[in-house]
């Protein structure tokens, strides 16, 4: 007696399925590593070999909006290996950079920034989405406005005043506080690092002192991405480096 052929249908789709995860996990672990490889040595900085084709694929050209040319990933060569650190910890693989100078302004650690371009982010219409308030008519502050307001250190001293919001128009949101300086000038405090109550603004970022030297703008009226990761960086790194408590073991 023959038996007509037949297709497991249960079966080919397993088989099916098997193999487009297996062609999907080759895709995605080539194209994972577009941004920030090929990966470097810890203590010289020369690039580790990149795996092969099954691991590393091509180059990738992407065209930007609003006519601003266009980038290709890999960015081999957009983050060098940073210079103010102390060279003579740096002998094991997996040692942290020791910053030299001010570890505020390092850009290592918990001050660490990525080289993002360094022009405003745009909305939708391609504006500067993160402005001044008085430059975005548009947005209002609904309650407790705090200009006006002092400004207090992780010290518990003034630095400032609260002169001006900078606020993301593409979200409706503050971003940064501008702080008229006691000791003269200005800064930026990110709003995600402070805290607003009815009497006063507080960050337990950094110390009073040190606003003064935190990066600015260098136009007046706009942030750029660049500058924006030098005035996180800096608050940033203030959680381990704005007193020496902070940089000391627990026990």
């Amino acid at each position: 007696m023959s038996t007509a052929p037949h297709v497991d249908v249960a079966a080919l789709a397993l088989y099916t399925f098997f193999g487009f995860f297996l062609v999907l996990v080759f895709w995605l672990r080539r194209e994972d590593r577009r941004e920030g490889y090929p990966l470097e040595d810890d203590i010289t900085g020369r690039p580790e070999p990149d795996g092969g084709p099954l691991l590393f694929d091509g180059a990738k050209t992407f065209d930007l909006p609003f006519g601003r040319g266009s980038v290709t990933t890999p960015t081999q060569g957009r983050d060098p290996m940073p210079e103010n650190v102390v060279p003579a910890v740096r002998r094991y693989p997996g040692t942290p950079f020791e910053p030299a100078g001010n570890p505020l302004t390092s850009g290592v650690g918990p001050a660490a920034y990525a080289q993002r371009n360094d022009w405003p982010d745009l909305d939708f219409h391609g504006n500067p989405r993160i402005v001044p308030l008085r430059d975005a008519p548009e947005i209002s502050i609904a309650s407790r406005d705090p200009r006006g307001l002092p400004v207090v250190g992780v010290d518990g001293e003034i630095a400032g005043t609260i002169a001006e919001l900078w606020v993301d128009r593409a979200d409706h949101i503050v971003r940064y506080f501008e702080v008229a300086l006691t000791a003269g000038g200005t800064a930026l405090l990110p709003q995600t690092m402070s805290s607003v109550n009815s009497r006063y603004v507080s960050t337990d970022s950094i110390t009073a002192a040190q606003f003064t030297g935190s990066p600015l703008p260098r136009t007046p009226g706009q942030i750029t991405l660049l500058e924006e990761e030098k005035v996180q960086a800096y608050f940033g790194g203030g959680y381990l480096w704005a007193t020496a408590t902070r940089s000391e073991p627990l026990i």
